[in-house]
């Protein structure tokens, strides 16, 4: 038996000594596998719930729905708002502690409700050691069970046991929310979260698979993978980009030669400051001053 067949069996085994377990689930690769693993192990008691919110892209839910069809576990949404927290708004470097606070209420609420005791989120090994993740401290605080983490199971091997799973999200890039594009400091709003939502939603269709929409107050800076830069300079990509993300009332379109940095507009950690900024290059407005401009 290898390690990750192992970690597997042990994280399945001990989901199998719950009477019902209800699944923090997002859809992305994490929560997939430990609802697969719940599901395997409780069949009809264990629950997938998704939180529905104006952080959660329609895009994210209606994977979710679909990849706890593959899995044949119950689907549950339940629904709440970010933006009636002032705390959330006011976005500071605690943001996601908020958010993960009502997110994961919202669950216990609902397992509640259908008599279900012990909630579990996709947590994995690696995550404790990231830099800034306030979220983990909502985690321990409403004491979710991370089945993947007191299993010592990392990122590496979740993807390997989503394959095992045959998981269509086994290779998906992990997507943080929606505010998670606005700079820290800055006000989440609605129709922030709107035109990024459809920001990226455009980008999307162009085939980019890595990156972000950036919102710096009605700058759009996108952030894309290094792998896919080249073809982010298209000519055709660049005009289209641009007057499309300009109808959606951003002032002005920019592309960062760094390419997608995780966490780029939020705190790495408590020693973070505003200098840590990716240099932003607007490579995309008619303006842009050349060698020849006054």
């Amino acid at each position: 038996m290898t390690t990750v067949e192992a970690k597997l069996e042990a994280a399945r085994d001990e989901l199998a000594t719950h009477d019902g377990v209800l699944v923090a689930f997002s859809g992305g690769v994490d929560s997939s596998v430990v609802a697969a693993l719940a599901h395997d192990a409780l069949g009809d008691d264990a629950v997938a719930c998704t939180a529905k919110s104006e952080t959660l892209p329609e895009s994210e839910l209606e994977d979710a729905r679909r990849v706890a069809s593959e899995i044949g576990i119950r689907h549950e949404v339940v629904e709440f708002s970010e933006l009636e927290s002032d705390d959330f708004v006011a976005n500071d470097g605690d943001r996601c502690y908020h958010c993960r606070t009502m997110r994961l209420g919202k669950m216990l609420d609902r397992a509640r409700e259908l008599g279900i005791e012990t909630v579990c989120d996709g947590t994995n090994a690696d995550d404790p050691g990231a830099d800034h993740r306030p979220g983990l401290q909502a985690v321990a605080e409403l004491d979710i069970a991370s089945p993947l983490l007191v299993h010592d199971v990392t990122k590496d091997e979740v993807r390997e046991i989503a394959d095992r799973y045959e998981l269509s999200v086994a290779d998906k890039p992990a997507m943080a929310c929606l505010s998670s594009r606005i700079p820290t400091g800055l006000s989440v709003t609605e129709e922030r979260l709107t035109r990024v939502e459809q920001a990226e939603a455009f980008v999307r269709g162009w085939g980019f698979t890595q990156f972000r929409v950036r919102d710096h107050d009605g700058l759009a800076r996108i952030e894309i993978a290094t792998e896919e830069l080249e073809d982010a300079l298209d000519r055709e990509f660049v005009e289209t980009v641009r007057d499309a993300l300009s109808e959606l009332g951003f002032d002005h379109v920019t592309l960062d030669l760094h390419g997608y940095q995780t966490g780029s507009v939020s705190p790495a950690s408590e020693e973070s400051s505003e200098d840590d900024e990716p240099l932003v290059e607007d490579v995309f407005s008619a303006e842009y001053p050349t060698a020849d401009s006054s």
